[in-house]
């Protein structure tokens, strides 16, 4: 990151950890960028080799903890509150997971693209998913924001996004109750204030591993989302089921790609069962 004085910095980081010191050098290492940047790590306790990283790389993180603590998006709030105290200059602010990364010059044209457009709220930007050992697998499909778009599914990915720290505060931050969507809750608040921006440039990399929350925590995903859809929207679209009820029937798995035929069928069946039995109104 480049070095700074307090008046230079306006983006502040804040990198949230838990067990994954194999991801966090790369993660802190996409931070040196030709953008001045104040960067706090809120690790949670972790049991590998966290901590060590974080002690060699002291110096370049305006602020650090280790200790358990409320969840991601509650150490999240915690991280920016503190860097917006230690730097009053920060006007900007996001969080980077510690198992992603941003890809070179990402945060200034996020940062660019905000000085350009003083009417939006926050900007994304586009992403890759990329394996365990960083090679890119896929683009993920991001969008410019639209709400009956946003509605059938998340189109921001949250590493490539940079938000400005008066709409993140009359947001309030993320939603500690939250564990799995505190970002798509957060993008659907953020909407409400003004435009949310869109630059069609690869900003980050997103990583898709078999530990990760997303993978793991299936049902409470599908459970939080839906039940932001139904704040939003007054119902769930009809696609949330339909993806529920594949997963469900057809049991996806790292590392798997079952043959569909008949279960496929099905899984479209009971989806469009649970949408109705739900109560759904697309």
């Amino acid at each position: 990151m480049a070095s700074s004085t307090q008046t230079e910095v306006r983006v502040a980081v804040a990198v949230p950890n838990l067990n994954q010191g194999a991801f966090l050098p790369a993660a802190l290492d996409s931070l040196h960028q030709d953008v001045p940047v104040a960067v706090a790590v809120l690790d949670a306790g972790s049991r590998d080799q966290s901590q060590s990283v974080i002690s060699t790389r002291r110096e370049e993180l305006a602020f650090w903890r280790s200790h358990p603590d409320a969840g991601q998006a509650a150490a999240v709030n915690e991280g920016l509150q503190i860097l917006c105290q230690l730097h009053s200059s920060v006007d900007l602010l996001t969080w980077l997971n510690a198992d992603d990364f941003y890809l070179p010059g990402g945060l200034a044209l996020m940062r660019d693209a905000l000085d350009q457009h003083p009417e939006w709220v926050a900007v994304a930007g586009g992403a890759v998913v990329v394996d365990a050992d960083g090679r890119v697998t896929a683009e993920v499909p991001t969008r410019p924001f639209d709400r009956e778009d946003f509605g059938r599914m998340c189109t921001v990915s949250q590493p490539a996004t940079l938000i400005r720290r008066n709409a993140w505060e009359q947001a309030g931050g993320l939603d500690p109750q939250l564990e799995m969507c505190f970002d798509y809750d957060l993008w659907w608040r953020l909407s409400h204030q003004g435009t949310i921006g869109y630059i069609p440039h690869r900003i980050a990399a997103s990583r898709d591993h078999a530990d990760t929350k997303t993978r793991k925590r299936r049902p409470q995903y599908f459970s939080e989302a839906t039940a932001i859809l139904r704040r939003e929207l007054g119902h769930v679209p009809w696609h949330w089921y339909i993806s529920e009820a594949l997963e469900r029937e057809v049991g996806y798995a790292v590392g798997q790609r079952p043959g569909l035929t008949g279960r496929l069928r099905a899984a479209w069946k009971a989806g469009a069962a649970y949408w109705h039995d739900r109560g759904s109104r697309v």
